[in-house]
């Protein structure tokens, strides 16, 4: 039997692990996106730069043509919208599991923010459209998001804010109020992913609806703002290590006196918390996978560099000199366990839906992100003063994967939340600690042994 060409990007044990999980139609889909990704997507990413006007007007109205043509040949060959479970979504999904897509996302992972988008799998918009799918009603669906599933338009999350501790949820200053049968939005917003686009259409903005329930988590609401609508004034692009990620962005966003119908409010009052919740998790673990395809795209670059004949250095090979060896090792190992820690998490995913894997994603978070960025800095050493530069994809790589650390929840919430999670563990622990001690002294008198006990 044929070998699959996923073993040339991930390693045959780890696929060994899974392959039995796969159907044949994810085998053949993830062979599909393999040859896509190899012979039309990784050779257009720099194209795709090349395409961005450096001009700092017109690069935030561009819609990258190499790009329109990759997702027009994806939707094509039925590469689309994989992220989206049937089993999850039977009316809009397609037959793949979590576990299915996490492998894909590695392989999406290597040809970064073009990859995905090609195949209609980018942030934020895949976290947008399962909230959509899932809490929407049937006219915002049909409104908002059949398009985004379409690749017609894009869309923002709006949560983060500019004057507040943003990870914790509960700070969140914007007011959502009713008057008759409008909503208005008042706050001020900053690093809101994907409202640069020329194509996005739509923000799903976070605000207190509610600020005087007792209950902290039922005071949020999440509506629906267009994105050209009056009152909504995208101040400027925030920067992430000096990248503006265009046409895409992360923008600062004032919301003054946005004025939309009631049936913007999606899925009810005071509803906010359970949706982003419900939101963060997959998409948290799909981030993971992407960013392990990274990883090891940087190992790849790093083991072509340390033995190219051109870059000797006194004499000798790059690997031949100093720790090299020893950091193609430990890279290798830490990829290889957390990406069958990412993988474990998919499949909770899939088991118990993602709050039934708030323990395998947390720990992911925290884990894979510190990984990738370790290893990408293994790869910066490696080329010199040419890693940092622009003419190799790794110093934005690194930016990217070491923003991770703070978007979605930053590591040190996931951590806090895991070893809390452990902590509750230790009466169980105790009494059977305890159940162990009580045979062990009957075990003693019965053989008459006087150990201290």
């Amino acid at each position: 039997m044929a070998t699959h060409p996923i073993v040339e990007y991930t390693s045959p044990s780890s696929w060994a692990l899974i392959e039995d999980k796969f159907s044949p139609y994810a085998k053949e889909t993830l062979a599909k996106l393999i040859k896509f990704m190899e012979e039309d997507v990784y050779p257009a990413v720099r194209i795709a730069h090349a395409q961005l006007p450096t001009d700092p007007e017109a690069r935030w109205k561009t819609v990258i043509p190499v790009l329109v043509d990759l997702k027009a040949k994806a939707k094509q060959l039925g590469l689309w919208n994989l992220f989206l479970s049937k089993a999850h979504y039977p009316q809009w999904g397609v037959p793949l599991s979590n576990l299915e897509y996490a492998v894909m996302a590695e392989v999406l992972g290597r040809g970064g923010q073009l990859a995905s988008e090609a195949v209609n799998c980018s942030a934020p918009d895949t976290g947008n459209m399962e909230v959509l799918a899932r809490y929407g009603s049937p006219e915002q669906q049909k409104k908002w998001l059949v398009p985004l599933l379409n690749g017609e338009t894009r869309s923002a999350f709006s949560m983060t804010e500019r004057f507040v501790a943003s990870s914790d949820a509960t700070n969140i200053r914007t007011s959502i109020r009713q008057e008759g049968n409008e909503l208005v939005i008042n706050g001020h917003k900053w690093y809101i992913s994907g409202a640069g686009d020329p194509r996005c259409a739509l923000h799903l903005v976070l605000g207190k609806s509610d600020p005087d329930n007792s209950d902290k988590y039922r005071q949020q609401s999440i509506v629906i703002v267009p994105a050209n609508h009056p009152g909504v004034k995208v101040i400027r692009p925030m920067k992430v290590f000096g990248y503006d990620d265009a046409p895409e962005g992360h923008c600062e966003i004032i919301y003054e006196d946005v004025r939309v119908p009631l049936e913007n409010l999606v899925y009810g009052w005071g509803k906010g918390f359970e949706i982003i919740q419900g939101r963060l998790g997959p998409g948290r673990i799909h981030h993971c996978m992407r960013s392990i395809g990274a990883a090891q795209y940087a190992l790849d670059l790093l083991l072509q560099r340390v033995t190219d004949p051109a870059k000797k250095t006194f004499g000798k090979y790059l690997y031949e000199h100093g720790t090299v060896v020893a950091d193609i090792a430990k890279s290798r190992a830490e990829i290889e366990s957390a990406r069958l820690l990412v993988l474990s998490a998919a499949l909770q995913i899939d088991k118990a839906k993602a709050k039934g894997a708030l323990k395998e994603i947390g720990i992911a978070k925290f884990v894979v992100p510190s990984m990738a960025c370790q290893v990408i800095d293994r790869a910066i050493q490696s080329f010199g003063a040419e890693g940092v530069s622009q003419d190799t994809p790794l110093a934005a790589l690194y930016a990217g994967l070491r923003t991770l650390r703070i978007a979605d929840g930053p590591d040190a919430v996931h951590i806090q939340q895991i070893g809390q999670r452990e902590l509750k563990r230790a009466p169980a622990l105790a009494q059977r600690q305890a159940e162990i001690k009580k045979r062990e002294k009957a075990l003693a008198q019965k053989h008459g042994v006087k150990a201290h006990l």
